[in-house]
């Protein structure tokens, strides 16, 4: 039979008890950094034609505000009056900007997609109006208060990071269940509220290392060793307290003045027990999947809370077999996505299970500076990229999360950091999780569509690693504007606005500034009742700027953010009919290179 390992490097350094003890009352306002994407405000700002004339420059603006005359401004506040009225609200002009545009304000709060709809009405009843936007609030980005989050660069660092402070703003992972299918997990301090009931599905005892067979207690009694016990000249191992490892890194209690932060800390973990002494079994395994997915297994009560991820951060030799594709197969009909490490033998992950498997998404890793692990798996079945870790320089160049001290045995709470596709794979499981929770009806084929479009492009060198780095914001904000789509080549000449490259479906834009005069121009038809969600991913340390133009050449969005750092907008077609768009990718500053730009709606 062929058991299965897991996929992490060992434990390279165990930090005892890390501020082990019980939370206390958060400092951070928990409400504003968790704003839902339904937010609202009570004003709206209206740019007239002949209200100002505006030089404006990027690093700053000069404007010369030309004042409407009085009887002008009383008959055009009116006029918003008379299209504000079906929604219950008045409006009052409040004063007129720096910019020239002016500010209303409502006697009502209402959302930000009503106010985007109200825009386009007036725009339609005035030629004069130049363009209309909702005074948006915005909030400091989400940044945890738990002791160790300052070690998890995987989360947050611009170079390698996976951008999940930008990505908390969208999504927590409320109301989703991750299962993670591995060596069970250890009650811990920062998984406490965390967890929903799980299973063991370890049949042999001689795996099971707790005495009994499959029960309802998932909980991980230890996977040691003693030397020759795995196979004839097998070292003595350790437990590796690896599925509470992994557990940590997906949904770790936050901002609870404690240890780590998880990715989706709002969604709950449910530990599915399948690797034991010397790896598991794929019989095993497979159940797993089955189970956590929903489906029915034999002798197994049913699943009161069936997960929308399942994590998968093991492997073993061989393509993929039958009976785990089928398992995999029966998951995704259910609505599942497969999320699973592509393995940690610096090999194709085409001669790996469940890697090979069809369906699922293969991630590879990447170290602390973005570029493909030394140990990390690679090929054509890769998806994308997610940090795992290197610790041959130093250990905090791993992954930190929750772990337990038992050397055998269980022992007290800690944390640790392992390196691994092991440790890639959850990263993935997590913002899946946060994908699922803001559009709980989409498909995994959406989900992974929308991860691999809008993965960014890869800071270091990550050949055969699929289509980037994981980008937990974009991956959020992709799967919001319908996800999915495929891998776009820029076709030049396509710098100008009456030439631009037209893009007839949702997927990612792999293109290039070529020189410090280069702009790109791309034309999308977006659909009556559609949302255009641009994304922009620019090389590390240069500034490239984001521009949307209606059918007229207006501009109407733009998104011009730091070096290094993300543009995005979104964008409303509100009306009854399909709407030409101009999405324009720009140089600003920092030297030529290679950009990602997905587009989805």
């Amino acid at each position: 039979m062929l058991r299965l390992n897991k996929l992490s490097r060992a434990l390279v350094l165990s930090l005892a008890t890390m501020g082990v003890a019980h939370a206390g009352v958060s400092s951070v306002d928990v409400d504003k950094a968790q704003r839902p994407l339904s937010e609202q405000t009570d004003r709206l700002i209206v740019k007239y034609k002949d209200g100002s004339t505006v030089v404006q420059q990027r690093m700053g603006a000069a404007v010369q505000a030309q004042s409407v005359a009085s009887d002008a401004l009383g008959a055009r506040t009116e006029r918003l009056q008379q299209l504000a009225a079906p929604l219950g609200a008045r409006m009052t002009l409040v004063r007129q900007m720096g910019t020239g545009a002016h500010v209303f304000r409502l006697d009502r709060q209402l959302s930000v997609q009503q106010l985007r709809q109200l825009g386009d009405q007036i725009k339609a009843a005035d030629a004069n109006v130049e363009y209309v936007e909702p005074d948006r609030k915005m909030y400091a980005l989400m940044t945890p208060n738990d002791t160790n989050y300052s070690s998890q660069w995987d989360l947050y660092e611009a170079t390698a990071g996976i951008r999940a402070p930008a990505a908390w703003d969208q999504a927590t992972g409320t109301g989703v269940v991750v299962a993670v299918i591995d060596t069970g997990y250890r009650p811990h301090a920062d998984l406490s509220g965390q967890i929903v009931a799980g299973y063991d599905m370890i049949a042999d005892t001689a795996v099971s290392v707790d005495g009994n067979g499959r029960d309802n207690d998932p909980s991980d009694p230890g996977d040691w060793a003693a030397a020759g016990q795995c196979g004839a000249g097998e070292p003595a191992e350790n437990s590796s307290w690896h599925g509470t490892h992994v557990a940590g890194t997906i949904a770790a209690k936050t901002n609870n003045s404690l240890g780590v932060a998880g990715i989706a800390f709002n969604a709950k973990v449910q530990p599915v027990r399948v690797l034991g002494r010397c790896g598991g079994y794929t019989s095993d395994i497979a159940d797993g999947i089955t189970w956590a997915s929903g489906g029915t297994v034999s002798g197994v009560p049913a699943n009161a809370t069936p997960a929308k991820v399942l994590n998968l951060s093991l492997g073993g030799g061989g393509a993929c077999d039958t009976t785990t594709q089928t398992a995999v197969n029966g998951a995704r009909s259910r609505g599942a996505s497969v999320i699973v490490a592509a393995g940690n033998s610096n090999a194709n992950a085409s001669g790996f299970s469940p890697a090979s498997c069809s369906g699922v998404v293969a991630i590879a890793a990447t170290d602390r500076f973005g570029a493909r692990a030394y140990y990390s798996n690679y090929g054509a079945l890769v998806a994308l990229a997610a940090p795992g870790g290197d610790v041959r320089s130093s250990a905090s160049n791993g992954i930190l999360s929750t772990l337990n001290a038992g050397t055998t045995t269980p022992g007290a709470d800690n944390y640790a950091y392992y390196q691994g596709t092991s440790m890639a794979a959850p990263h993935v499981a997590g913002v899946a999780a946060l994908m699922y929770s803001v559009k709980p009806t989409a498909t995994p084929d959406q989900i992974t569509a929308a991860l691999k479009s809008s993965a960014r492009a890869f800071p270091g060198v990550c050949n055969q690693c699929g289509t980037g780095l994981l980008d937990a914001n974009a991956a959020v904000t992709a799967i919001l504007g319908g996800g999915g789509g495929t891998t776009i080549t820029e076709v030049e000449p396509n710098n100008s606005i009456s030439a631009p490259q037209t893009i007839s479906a949702v997927g990612t834009v792999n293109g290039s500034i070529s020189s410090t005069t280069d702009t790109d121009y791309y034309k999308v038809t977006l659909p009556a009742g559609k949302t255009l969600v641009a994304t922009l991913t620019p090389p590390s340390g240069k500034d490239y700027d984001l521009y949307l133009y209606n059918s007229g050449g207006s501009q109407v969005a733009s998104s011009t953010n730091a070096a290094g750092a993300v543009d995005s907008f979104s964008y409303v077609n509100s009306g009854s009919s399909s709407i030409t768009l101009y999405v324009r990718v720009t140089y600003y500053s920092g030297g030529t290179g290679n950009y990602t730009l997905a587009l989805s709606w």
